[in-house]
């Protein structure tokens, strides 16, 4: 399984604002070609924002490819040449209107490999204070913010209405900050 995959052909099929969808011709390493589609990506961050108060801050947030409001921890893209941790200052400001004075990184991970190299780096965010004026957020964004405890947030995961109503981003990234605050 260590083989590697030969790329024969790649061809940009759309580039969007944010990011760029290809087509690229691959050899197996048992000589079968096959042609693969994939979301190329800056990557992005996402912060899991506590409040003083113990309760996590959520946005609600309209997505237009499913039709519907997500809660989400606020996240969003790299700009290029932007370091991940100031993206995550930087979008906690704007979507929550709040600003962290302490900062852990929780690790990066894979969105969806099976068709985006998105990489997506994941903070907890603690000692945080409401910002006198906050940035205003993006014209495309409409963004609530929502305040959660543990066991709402622990109750939203395991017993879902239907489709579960938080993203997989937030969902890992709030175990992965549990596995922090836990050792606290």
């Amino acid at each position: 399984m260590s083989q590697k995959h030969t790329l024969i052909q790649t061809r940009l099929h759309h580039q969007a604002r944010k990011f760029s969808y290809h087509v690229e011709l691959l050899q197996m390493p048992n000589g079968a070609q096959g042609e693969y589609a994939y979301i190329q990506h800056p990557g992005a961050a996402i912060a899991v924002p506590v409040a003083n108060t113990g309760e996590f801050i959520l946005v609600k947030q309209y997505r237009f490819p499913i039709g519907k409001y997500l809660l989400e921890f606020p996240a969003g893209t790299l700009e290029t040449g932007e370091d991940h941790g100031d993206t995550m200052r930087r979008e906690l400001e704007e979507e929550t209107g709040y600003s962290a004075r302490t900062w852990d990184y929780l690790g990066a991970f894979y969105i969806c490999p099976g068709y985006s190299n998105e990489v997506i780096h994941a903070y907890l965010a603690r000692d945080l204070h409401k910002l006198d004026a906050p940035p205003p957020q993006d014209a495309d964004e409409d963004i609530e913010v929502v305040a959660m405890t543990r066991q709402q947030m622990h109750h939203l995961i395991t017993q879902p209405n239907g489709v579960m109503t938080l993203d997989a981003k937030s969902v890992t990234s709030f175990y992965l900050a549990l596995a922090v605050l836990d050792q606290n």
